[in-house]
């Protein structure tokens, strides 16, 4: 589907105060071939994003309806979420549902404003949701009585369990259960279809979000047995002739201890004016063809996925850990992007190049942070000594990169990333914030250079790719922002429709030192719109560039391996009409899928988290601790602790209380005066911890 024309069809219509006549919009849209407006329309319709009623075509929000999810469900009623983030649950009664169940996307109509919200009716299902849930077993009335499930993506939803159609599930067991309409008794119930095991265990928990999100674990055997045929295969001299020869070059890669996947290594050498920056990439494209086994089911992966207990690769280990991993002391396949900077760390020239390496280090974030902080023993620096001189030029240059990034706007986003130690059987028993050092921050950098070099020179030949893009915030979440900054005391003029990268960075700088740091950047990543991948170099407001790609992960990466494969064809001369035929329709499929396949993985990662976080808290019930106040709320507070963990305080438990919530910063008892605000210095006692749902409870001290 051309998204060109999909833009051009909803921004005709945005000019628009009502629906207009669909050959008026042909015209006003200024899209030329009757076939694209006509699939585009379809297209649109289908996903909810327009409406057409009797030759007139118009924005679901001009005719009074609006797109939403199912989300939970009652006897004799349900809500759906609206995909507007700032528009709360919608009630619907069971007599208007037409049919749709949680899950399912549906457009809504005759939204209407009561006293205890809105309430609306299904027009129709946009699109049917698997109607197959993964949850929880609850028994309120005990071991004999009825069965619910509640469903781990659908909050405050209990679905009954249809008479026999339990298995052998008992209260507080992980399930997946199949949904049906039962259209005499006009509800929703559910039939239990796998028994994961008890909820109580974080593994267990795991184990139905990866199935529930529908995350492939196990590789077919034609898609196994080729990766092993690949990573037997020697590399030939044939192949080596045809490369930029590097392994007599000082090239190393850096990462985590435990990881296993080395896609990136990296050469600095100081030139007389400036540095030549290296930054070589597995060449998982030479492994990965175009229509094979391997890149069918790289495609429908996305991404490689990180859990506590496990990682689900992209790639079979074959490859992943293997062929394509750029171990020490190996000869590895690779492409390279070979950069020259000036003094001020300016690009000046670069390149891109097939090539071959040997790694001379498997360097180590913890370790290279020692070699820079002039903390290293003397064991350490023999293990570096091959690129020791290396390294410290590497961390000059990236100091001034980093320099730069921040004078351009680059927005210094942190957040709260935590580590999970678990013991042998599984359990979690240490939680702590991951923690970012220079060689982190090094490697970071030189990755962002080499993704903006590729997005330059594919955009520089007019050729089709697959950006990684970032648009500017909307007015409406920047008014947020505002008045949220404001509330904390902090100049907000500047933060407004055309707001610059710089006064955002600006307003995150002058919060940094206060009790609203965490705050100030978590509202300003609120604002912003979610970064995905697009045919078109829309920008990336974020990093303050222009173009930008994904050049430098292609073994956990799709839209990585995609690019790859494009730029290998550019780099081998084939010529640009030849490329523009072969991947314009490729590069569009990738983008979508890679984006929709980045979101399944965000949300099962952090739906994880939360399992494993609630498993480490419920072995320190009793336990107090001091906290910051993290979020506000109309029925109570969040807090978090130093580990990182953020809990609730259920503040409308609180006898003789009565707290009001200003809709920003603070919630205040007006009977006592007594008010908890963002950033506020709290001491909490570990109430609950429910690893089943994934929620820790907090009381105040």
């Amino acid at each position: 589907m051309n998204s060109e024309v999909n833009d051009m069809i909803i921004n005709a219509l945005k000019e628009q105060d009502e629906p207009i006549e669909r050959r008026d919009l042909l015209v006003f849209s200024g899209v030329l071939e009757i076939e694209e407006f006509n699939n585009a329309l379809s297209y649109l319709e289908k996903r909810g994003k327009i409406i057409i009623e009797r030759k007139k075509v118009g924005l679901p929000e001009n005719m009074g309806c609006i797109a939403a999810t199912i989300v939970r469900q009652g006897r004799g009623f349900s809500f759906a979420a609206p995909e507007k983030e700032d528009m709360e649950d919608i009630f619907i009664h069971e007599k208007h549902l037409k049919g749709a169940m949680p899950g399912d996307t549906v457009m809504l109509k005759k939204i209407t404003a009561g006293s205890k919200g809105f309430s609306a009716e299904v027009d129709k299902i946009l699109e049917k949701g698997t109607r197959i849930v993964t949850g929880t077993i609850e028994r309120p009335d005990g071991k004999s009585g009825k069965a619910y499930v509640m469903p781990d993506n659908m909050y405050s939803c209990h679905l009954r369990i249809v008479k026999g159609g339990e298995l052998k599930s008992k209260a507080g067991d992980k399930v997946k259960a199949a949904l049906f309409y039962d259209q005499k008794d006009k509800r929703v119930y559910a039939r239990i279809i796998k028994i994961y095991g008890k909820g109580d265990s974080a593994r267990v928990c795991a184990d139905a979000i990866i199935d529930g999100y529908g995350i492939p674990v196990k590789f077919p055997v034609p898609v196994k047995h080729e990766a092993a045929m690949l990573a037997a295969a020697p590399i030939t001299q044939a192949e080596i002739d045809k490369r930029l020869d590097l392994t007599d070059e000082p090239i190393f890669t850096i990462d985590g201890a435990d990881a296993k996947d080395l896609d990136d290594a990296i050469s600095v050498k100081k030139l007389e004016s400036g540095w030549e920056l290296g930054v070589h990439i597995a060449d998982v494209s030479h492994y990965v063809t175009n229509g094979s086994r391997l890149d069918e089911e790289a495609r429908q992966r996305g991404t490689s996925v990180y859990f506590a207990d496990r990682v689900i690769p992209m790639l079979p280990v074959e490859l992943s850990n293997g062929c394509c991993s750029l171990n020490a002391g190996t000869r590895k396949l690779t492409f390279s992007c070979i950069m020259k900077l000036n003094e001020k760390a300016e690009l000046i020239d670069y390149r891109f190049e097939k090539s071959i390496i040997e790694s001379k280090v498997r360097g180590v974030y913890s370790e290279v942070n020692a070699i820079i902080d002039g903390t290293a023993d003397e064991q350490l620096k023999e293990k570096y000594s091959p690129v020791y001189d290396e390294i410290i030029e590497a961390q000059k240059l990236a100091e001034i990169l980093k320099a730069k990034a921040k004078r351009r706007g680059e927005l210094g986003i942190e957040t709260t990333e935590l580590r999970f130690v678990l013991d042998e059987q599984g359990v979690c028993i240490g939680v702590s914030e991951r923690e970012r050092g220079q060689a982190e921050e090094l490697i970071e950098q030189f990755m962002i250079m080499a993704n903006g070099a590729a997005a330059v020179y594919a955009k520089s030949v007019g050729i089709p790719f697959v950006y990684r893009v970032h648009e500017a915030p909307d007015e409406d979440k920047l008014s947020a922002l505002s008045e949220l900054a404001a509330a904390c005391g902090f100049q907000t003029r500047r933060i407004k429709e055309g707001v610059r990268q710089t006064d955002l960075a600006a307003l995150i700088e002058k919060a940094k030192d206060t009790k609203y740091a965490g705050l100030i950047s978590a509202q300003v990543l609120r604002t912003m719109a979610k970064a995905r991948y697009d045919p078109r170099p829309l920008g990336h407001f974020g990093l303050s560039l222009e173009d930008y790609c994904h050049f430098t992960s292609p073994i956990r990466r799709y839209p990585d391996t995609s690019i790859h494969r494009i730029l290998s064809d550019l780099v081998s001369g084939v010529p640009i009409d030849k490329i523009k035929k072969r991947y314009e329709e490729f590069a569009a499929e990738s983008s979508k899928l890679s984006s929709d396949y980045e979101i399944r993985a965000v949300r099962a990662e952090r739906d994880t988290e939360k399992c494993y976080a609630a498993e480490y808290m419920r072995a320190h019930l009793g336990e107090v601790y001091d906290g910051v106040v993290s979020g506000v709320t109309n029925k109570g507070i969040f807090v978090m602790i130093p580990n990182g963990i953020e809990g609730f305080v259920d503040l409308l438990s609180i006898d003789s209380a009565q707290f009001i919530f200003d809709g920003k910063t603070t919630t205040t008892d007006s009977r006592s005066g007594v008010s908890y605000c963002i950033g506020d210095e709290v001491k909490i006692e570990v109430a609950a911890a429910s690893v089943a749902m994934g929620t820790i409870d907090f009381v105040l001290k």
